[in-house]
């Protein structure tokens, strides 16, 4: 999966005007889509360039599936995860 332009960098975008927003609601738009992760918790933010993953995450395949996703929009080296587990104890 590829979303955007490959003739601009994820930094150069924001420069040109991409706005924070955009991306965001591309990163949401991407989770929400996956079958596999429960996206529900977490929350995305931005400071900059760099996508902030927040929130809490239920299994431990999620926090693996949601940084790649958000690493195919913005390249990994602008994501940072801040995600905490809540694993049902059950």
């Amino acid at each position: 999966m590829k979303f955007g332009s490959d003739s601009f960098s994820h930094e150069q975008s924001c420069a040109q005007g991409h706005s924070s927003a955009s991306t965001i609601a591309t990163i949401q738009s991407a989770l929400s889509a996956d079958p596999d992760i429960d996206s529900s918790a977490i929350t995305i933010q931005m400071l900059g360039s760099v996508v902030i993953l927040e929130g809490y995450i239920t299994n431990a395949g999620d926090r693996d599936k949601a940084i790649s996703i958000a690493a195919m929009i913005v390249g990994f080296e602008n994501v940072h995860d801040r995600m905490l587990s809540r694993f049902s104890t059950q």
